[in-house]
């Protein structure tokens, strides 16, 4: 491809040049030497935790509606069989 240029003097009209290692540059203001590492994921949420918090979700609201979507999206959990009772009561 001939004609092509490349580097920060010759980039199309309005384009910004890669500030490469920008970012790690600065240290937030702790000591230098000392360079933050953050983790490049977060850590794995425990899935009980997530879905008893759904289930209180549900229960807080207290609708036929919010008991069969947790039914709908946790059927195998024992949380499921209480939200099972909840709906019964409901229905009543």
């Amino acid at each position: 491809m001939s004609g092509v240029l490349a580097g920060p003097d010759h980039l199309p009209m309005g384009e910004q040049p890669v500030m490469v290692g920008k970012a790690n540059a600065d240290d937030g203001g702790k000591e230098s030497g000392k360079a933050a590492h953050a983790p490049s994921m977060p850590m794995a949420r425990d899935p009980s935790a997530a879905v008893a918090e759904e289930y209180e979700a549900a229960r807080r609201k207290g609708t036929l509606e919010a008991f069969e979507l947790f039914i709908a999206r946790h059927g195998d959990d024992a949380l499921a069989e209480q939200a099972r009772a909840e709906l019964k009561r409901l229905s009543r």
